[in-house]
């Protein structure tokens, strides 16, 4: 409680003096693939040279039952051959080249276990895991974290999928997770989900936060005001490569700002706001 405490009023005394909020955890979007191929060990080895506070990727089943790095639920668009995730054995697919399609220099990398991402994560750093799928995933997932080496405190659990977090706070509440949300503008103006529905639903399935995307035109302070009003506190917001949208979620005290370029975006948030 006295951290909790003490951590509000250091924020509150960057905000005054400053206009900077410091703390807030740089989380490297699919490693840092802004330069390297999204979800391979190249791109989090790199994130993680380029300072990274914590890597982000996405996990599927394989048919036999491996978790394995990759966003879609289909190979086409990182590799030359199409393999639909789930229909497909972990063995095939190793065979895939997942690093050409970004540049030659990358080519050999592979789709990655979540075995070998999990070791890949230094001490004191942190992992996001997207669950791309629903609880089905949630067993073996628990098995790959206590067989790592990585405390509870380097990992947090996010999905968009509401059932899979319940399930993941169910088998393992001691640790962190966000339920993901993204906004679709309906034919009236108004947007959905509102700030009332996202919280109904973080606090129904027991998660810790919520992972927003970074949507200026609603994800904002009055969103923000009615999430918290619940008692619902901790948010992080993806995928953010402007540092004026950085800046302005940095003030709003994001736990977590997820991005493509890891390095490059500490060095803008590091710099004072302009004035007027």
């Amino acid at each position: 409680m006295f951290s909790t405490i003490f951590r509000a009023l250091l924020v509150a005394v960057c905000v005054s003096q400053t206009g900077l909020v410091f703390g807030q955890y740089i989380i490297a979007h699919r490693g840092a693939s802004h330069d390297a191929p999204e979800n391979t060990l190249a791109a989090f080895r790199l994130a993680w040279e380029r300072g990274a506070d914590g890597v982000e990727g996405d996990f599927y089943l394989t048919s036999d039952g491996h978790i394995v790095c990759i966003h879609d639920r289909e190979t086409k668009r990182v590799a030359t051959e199409n393999y639909i995730v789930a229909e497909t054995t972990f063995e095939k697919l190793r065979t895939l080249d997942v690093g050409s399609w970004k540049d030659p220099k990358w080519k050999g990398e592979k789709i990655p276990s979540i075995e070998e991402v999990l070791a890949l994560v230094p001490k004191g750093k942190k992992i996001f895991i997207e669950l791309k799928i629903g609880p089905e995933i949630v067993e073996p997932l628990e098995k790959a974290l206590k067989a790592s080496n990585l405390s509870p405190e380097q990992i947090v659990i996010i999905s968009f999928d509401a059932a899979a977090i319940e399930a993941c706070e169910k088998r393992m509440p001691h640790l962190r997770s966000h339920w993901l949300a993204g906004y679709k503008e309906q034919e009236d103006g108004s947007w959905k989900p509102t700030a009332s529905e996202v919280t109904q639903t973080v606090n129904r399935i027991g998660a810790d936060g919520l992972g927003s995307h970074a949507n200026l035109e609603f994800f904002d302070k009055d969103f923000l005001k009615k999430y918290r009003a619940t008692g619902v506190d901790e948010f992080h917001v993806w995928t953010v490569n402007k540092p004026t949208v950085a800046k302005h979620y940095q003030q709003l005290g994001a736990w977590s700002i997820t991005t493509d370029r890891p390095g490059w975006l500490r060095k803008q948030l590091a710099k004072p706001l302009a004035t007027k």
